[in-house]
């Protein structure tokens, strides 16, 4: 009889245990979380460039682009849109560095030492031809925390095929970047910028936004290191998308170009990010 009694207390007591350890758990989750992140916003990036200040300590550039802590809904169905996203919201002087057509051996392991140098992030719309042959590149671009885009297999002109082959463009692209990468990609950039209905819908529904920019370096054609310097100065602005190519081409001016205006973006008080998608 009294083994029995101390056998129910002992029950007893251990389930206080657990139900104040299920407590302390969710109150740690519940204090653990951060700030719901901001949805991007379409609109066009405005507003004079920021003023010249002490640069702060690198911890400060790698904020996510619309705020801390993991999206808090559960990942949903991605919006259909009919115009790419320009620019992004987020917090303060924050810019967005886009390379496109790689990755390519010839520049794109420098302009990742050179992003490596100053802490910060950027996004790399990569074809898929290209991906296929450079794996360990978009293994690196994961390990140093960049955001790998889908820029199609061979970058053709979307607004000219049939549905079936932008799909196809698209899906090996995704497939190869799962591989390679370990993700899937959330974001896709269409070759040229030329969008049509097809592109956004079949994009959305293998997961990915689209995103095109707001500021062109218009470095493919080569028009010297320093006006490529000078375009992206002056078209700086809080939350602008700026527009380079790692591959596709000579691009030593746009590595060059990226080694000059990335410590002046810093010096001025601009934060270098990567977006966060925010589901729907």
């Amino acid at each position: 009889m009294q083994k029995d009694h101390f056998l129910t207390r002992r029950r007893a007591l251990l389930a206080g245990v657990a139900a104040m350890g299920a407590a302390g758990l969710a109150g740690a989750l519940a204090t653990g979380t951060g700030k719901e992140a901001a949805r991007p916003a379409a609109a066009p990036a405005a507003g004079a460039q920021a003023a010249r200040r002490p640069l702060q300590p690198s911890a400060y550039r790698l904020q996510p682009l619309t705020g801390y802590g993991p999206p808090r809904t559960v990942p949903g169905r991605t919006p259909v849109r009919s115009t790419p996203l320009l620019r992004m919201s987020g917090r303060g002087n924050t810019m967005v560095l886009t390379f496109d057509d790689g990755p390519d051996p010839r520049y794109t392991p420098d302009i990742l030492d050179t992003l490596a140098a100053y802490d910060v992030r950027a996004m790399f719309f990569v074809c898929g031809e290209m991906a296929v042959e450079n794996r360990d590149l978009l293994a690196r671009m994961a390990d140093e925390g960049h955001v790998v885009g889908n820029h199609t297999w061979s970058h053709p002109l979307l607004t000219g095929l049939r549905r079936s082959r932008i799909r196809s463009e698209m899906e090996r692209t995704c497939d190869v970047i799962e591989k390679a990468y370990g993700e899937r990609p959330e974001w896709f950039r269409a070759p040229y910028g030329a969008w049509n209905r097809a592109a956004f819908q079949l994009g959305a529904e293998l997961g990915m936004e689209p995103l095109a920019w707001t500021v062109d370096t218009l470095d493919w054609t080569s028009p010297g290191t320093r006006t490529i310097v000078e375009r992206v100065e002056d078209g700086a602005a809080p939350g602008v998308v700026v527009l380079s190519h790692d591959a596709g081409g000579e691009r030593s001016q746009s590595v060059r170009a990226l080694r000059d205006y990335l410590p002046q973006l810093l010096d001025s008080g601009y934060h270098i990010s990567v977006p966060r998608r925010q589901y729907v």
